[in-house]
């Protein structure tokens, strides 16, 4: 017979037809407490990923909600592609660890805001800004921190609007606030990220100095190619002849089938 490491069993004994006692050694009370906690923080761990997985469903669900209704009112759609990450286990341990933090659930959702991650990709500039603050305009998101990378770039040339927002996620017996980190850039910077990215983690890479010199220079047309992009979209919207009411409202209905569609 053999026991359960995560719940030893008491020493046991069993009377045979010839009096022998089969004898179980008792396992130490301090190494069954540490295997009982253990497996509670197993399954604890367990628990929070799946609501930081459940948050990025509701932060998304957002986006794409938005998506639909700017195609439907402008006729276009600001989002061209969202991903979304759930930070791995090794590197919450490397980011605690880094803060001098123990590995414990509490620490997890106390001290970092980047487990759960969400990356929109616009096609302009503008919806950048515009996505931003129909986000933050909703009445269940709690805006927590927010940083401008791309008025004030990182010295690298790295572009990107960063914000930390609270969702309330509603589960069957309780209702958890969970933090999830949303990334929104336009195609050309995330482009470039993704370049720089792969540079970051391939550390053998010849004459890297020259090449950090370029993603930088790099980043500088890409700002400039992005606003240069923007401004003939704004000058082909403009020369646009406004559409009649009429037309206004067959194209609506055109549109109808559309937004049931998606």
């Amino acid at each position: 017979m053999s026991g359960n490491p995560f719940f030893p069993l008491d020493e046991m004994s069993s009377d045979s037809d010839d009096t022998q006692v089969m004898m179980i050694p008792k396992v130490d009370g301090a190494i069954y407490d540490q295997r009982r906690k253990l497996a509670g923080t197993m399954v604890d761990y367990k628990e929070m990923r799946m609501r930081y997985s459940c948050a990025i469903k509701e932060v998304r669900t957002k986006f794409d909600v938005l998506n639909s209704e700017f195609n439907v009112r402008f006729r276009r759609n600001p989002i061209t592609s969202i991903s979304s990450r759930l930070k791995s286990s090794a590197s919450i341990m490397d980011k605690l660890d880094r803060k001098g933090l123990s590995f414990t659930v509490e620490n997890v959702e106390n001290s970092l805001y980047d487990v759960a991650g969400i990356r929109v990709v616009c096609s302009y500039v503008d919806d950048i800004y515009g996505l931003a603050s129909a986000l933050a305009k909703q009445d269940d998101i709690t805006v927590i921190r927010e940083k401008d990378y791309i008025k004030n770039p990182k010295p690298n040339g790295y572009r990107s609007y960063h914000m930390i927002v609270s969702v309330p996620v509603f589960f069957s017996d309780q209702t958890r606030d969970m933090a999830v980190e949303v990334q929104i850039r336009t195609i050309a910077m995330d482009f470039w990220a993704s370049l720089e990215h792969q540079l970051k983690y391939k550390q053998e890479v010849p004459d890297q100095r020259r090449i950090v010199e370029q993603l930088t220079e790099c980043a500088e047309q890409i700002a400039d190619i992005d606003k240069q992009m923007w401004q003939v979209r704004r000058q082909i919207e403009a020369t646009e002849d406004l559409p009649t009411e009429e037309e206004v409202l067959l194209e609506k209905l055109r549109r109808i089938d559309i937004a049931i569609n998606e």
